[in-house]
């Protein structure tokens, strides 16, 4: 692969040649700073003074050569349309063609330009990469906010190509125009989408000089048809660099699906003919029917220990040993994945029946034995492995953004709706001796579910394309099903002042491609311990966090019931209806954050701020009087719910985007290790629970939450120590 310093130099135009980024330069200058550091000759505030400088002069030099040519078109345009306006009054169809032509020309010098700002974009953002890998410090988001949100920014006609926009939008309604010089014509201001796609079209995709003389304006009709993926893909990257965001990418994020920077459209195996909708509609049901089955036990689960003798703490052991399970089985679940995705999705059916039929049974055969074995088969039907991993690999991508968001809406949904089905199974009656009563009915329930969604499964999944053709060559697979997503942006930076060699290429300069993606930066994980040895400090951390919010979560949601039934007397539909308030609100605050505050704030701003507020929740959550208020225990409840989701979303966007290329495909990647951090966060909040039964009702909400406190008041700690490396 050539890198980018060759590529620069190849596709620039000889005529503009000094006024394009001087990337070799830059990189020499990174490489001599690095040694003087090492030798002691300068300290980090100087070098990062002198870059920031020599990056401002480089960009000032492109961006003043910008508006230079932006003026030259805009005066050929406006010249253009004096012409225009003689000739619609003549009517001359010959010199129409020939006005029409002009503009075309005009057009052909706009690509130019646009492709000159292309060029100078990469190498800003691959110098400020640079920077950060060989500084271990993430220079980038200090440099691009400072710059990008300043009043006299000139980095807003780079990245946002600020004034380029109403040249488009001139030459295209000129055009427009001409195309019937009668004046009937479609509007670009009724169909702005037209203009946006020619826009997308101009800025984004790759020509070399010779492309660009060759190029005819009527080859580009197929801009009025949908986007091309790699357009929606690099306007992606584009927005990363700016810090923009949108709805889809934010609770997409939530998934682990989407890396930062997505490959190239050429290197994406799945096409629009292999894709099958019905296979991703059966995904998302599955994760959905998932998290129903995981909640709807939780209004009832001290009643139905009650029920059995046990104490109604033990409902930490009932609802935690799912999660118990689950940790094993996302390990051989994402295995498996790598062969098969019906086959897993039928055994997790299986499993799940055979394990609602248990929970279902445990009243009438009266063993708490049978009730947790039936739970613990349940987490071992736990498939959520392979609906991520279905989505990363089958699915087009130009879809895989929303299928993601489906993902992440799905499990909210599914959250919700589990303690609301709760509230509705208030009855009691037998039927040939077997009990249909509020704490059986979500066992008899589930099986009903579950067995439906087989025989749905069954008929209608269709096995991708790439894992039939793997199969039937026999050839091992267990990283390339995420081979094409090997172009994911490195996480955090080694730490400071990587002592490595630089690898040099035949003229002695540094080798972009073979620095930012070696060798080894291809091979997957092998084993936990091999994924965990990728860890940095900050994706650490973010595991850390991700592990407090389910812990503070799982502890609220597990011993809501027993709490407010103590203490409030509350029944079990309004218990049902107070979980189901509280998983109502997942979807609304993804809105509300990833429309309008990601927009406003930088990620690691919104990842300090939520974690204090839920420190805040946690502390209102404690009894200190005698009195325990349901306004008190509702509001602290809210607030730490909310923000925790807040904090969720957050903390997988930072953790999507600091973690090794390396954990983006295989067995162990990335979405596995989140899985297990949030799943043993789970499973130790239940036994939290359980554990401190031992010393009464009464000292019970004080215990559950005093480990919370402690997390998360250690996870504050954590993030402020790699603050400065997280962007």
């Amino acid at each position: 692969m050539v890198n980018f310093g060759k590529r620069l130099m190849a596709d620039q135009l000889e005529e503009w040649k000094e006024y394009y980024i001087n990337y070799k330069m830059m990189k020499k200058k990174v490489k001599q700073y690095v040694q003087q550091t090492q030798n002691g000759g300068r300290n980090r505030e100087q070098v990062l003074k002198e870059f920031s400088r020599m990056l401002d002069d480089q960009i000032e030099k492109i961006v003043l050569f910008l508006l230079q040519q932006q003026g030259h078109l805009a005066s050929r345009i406006e010249k253009l349309g004096e012409e225009r306006a003689l000739l619609m009054e003549q009517a001359d169809a010959s010199q129409i063609s020939e006005l029409r032509e002009a503009y075309r020309e005009v057009g052909i010098d706009l690509m130019k330009l646009l492709r000159f700002v292309d060029m100078n974009a990469t190498g800003i953002r691959k110098i400020l990469k640079k920077f950060d890998k060989r500084f271990g410090y993430k220079f980038t988001d200090y440099y691009v906010s400072t710059r990008a949100n300043h009043p006299c920014s000139q980095l807003q006609q780079i990245f946002k190509q600020v004034g380029i926009v109403a040249v488009v939008g001139a030459l295209s309604r000129n055009l427009a125009f001409l195309q019937d010089h009668q004046g009937n014509f479609p509007s670009i201001y009724d169909h702005p989408s037209i203009t946006l796609k020619v826009l997308h079209f101009l800025l984004n995709v790759h020509m070399t000089r010779s492309d660009i003389y060759a190029v005819k304006w009527s080859e580009l009709t197929f801009l009025l048809m949908p986007q091309d993926p790699i357009i929606e893909q690099i306007n992606h990257s584009v927005q990363k660099l700016t810090h923009a965001t949108n709805l889809l990418q934010f609770i997409g994020q939530h998934a682990l699906i989407i890396p930062e920077d997505m490959h190239s459209g050429s290197e994406d195996l799945v096409d629009d003919q292999s894709y099958h909708f019905m296979s991703l509609l059966l995904n998302l049901a599955n994760t959905f029917l998932y998290m129903v089955n995981t909640y709807i036990i939780v209004p009832t689960a001290d009643d139905y220990s009650v029920s059995l003798g046990a104490a109604a703490t033990v409902c930490g052991v009932i609802i935690g040993s799912m999660a118990v399970a689950q940790v094993f089985s996302s390990v051989y679940f994402s295995a498996w994945s790598n062969k098969s995705y019906f086959r897993p999705l039928v055994f997790s059916s299986i499993m799940l029946f055979l394990g609602n039929l248990l929970y279902a049974l445990a009243y009438d055969v009266n063993s708490l034995s049978v009730l947790i074995v039936g739970r613990l088969l349940c987490g071992l039907g736990s498939a959520r492995a392979v609906n991520r991993r279905y989505i990363s690999d089958c699915v087009p991508l130009k879809t895989r953004l929303q299928a993601s968001a489906g993902f992440v809406s799905a499990s909210a949904l599914g959250m919700a709706c589990g303690p609301a089905l709760a509230g509705l199974l208030q009855t009691n009656f037998k039927i040939y001796g077997f009990t249909f009563d509020q704490n059986t009915l979500p066992g008899w329930i589930m099986c009903l579910a579950w067995i439906t969604y087989l025989f749905w499964l069954w008929i209608s999944f269709k096995e991708p394309d790439h894992i039939v053709r793997e199969n039937s060559v026999n050839t091992p697979s267990s990283d390339s099903g995420h081979r094409r997503n090997s172009n994911l942006e490195d996480g955090l930076a080694q730490p400071f002042l990587i002592d490595a060699k630089e690898s040099l290429d035949e003229n002695g300069e540094d080798n972009d491609e073979n620095e930012e993606d070696p060798e080894d930066s291809h091979k997957p994980a092998t084993s936990l311990a091999a994924a965990y040895r990728l860890l940095t400090p900050s994706v650490k951390v973010q595991l850390l966090i991700y592990f407090m919010l389910k812990f503070a979560m799982e502890i609220l949601l597990s011993e809501s019931s027993v709490v407010t039934t103590f203490y409030f007397n509350w029944s079990t539909s309004t218990v049902a209806m107070f979980l189901a308030v509280l998983g109502l609100t997942v979807l609304p605050v993804n809105v509300i954050v990833g429309s309008y505050v990601t927009n406003l704030f930088q990620d690691r701003q919104i990842l300090v701020a939520s974690e204090i507020m839920v420190l805040i929740g946690i502390a209102m959550s404690f009894r200190f009087t005698s009195h325990y208020s349901v306004p008190q225990y509702v509001s602290s409840a809210l607030i730490t719910f909310v923000f925790a989701e807040v904090l969720e979303g957050v903390n997988l966007s930072l953790l999507s985007r600091v973690m090794s290329s390396r954990l983006s495909r295989g067995t162990y990647n990335g979405g596995l290790l989140s899985t297990e951090a949030g799943t043993l966060a789970r499973v130790a909040a239940d036994m939290t629970i359980t554990a401190a039964g031992y010393l009464g009702q009464n000292s019970l909400l004080n215990v559950t939450l005093l480990p919370s406190f402690v997390i998360c008041v250690a996870s504050i700690v954590a993030t402020f120590c790699t603050y400065n490396s997280l962007y």
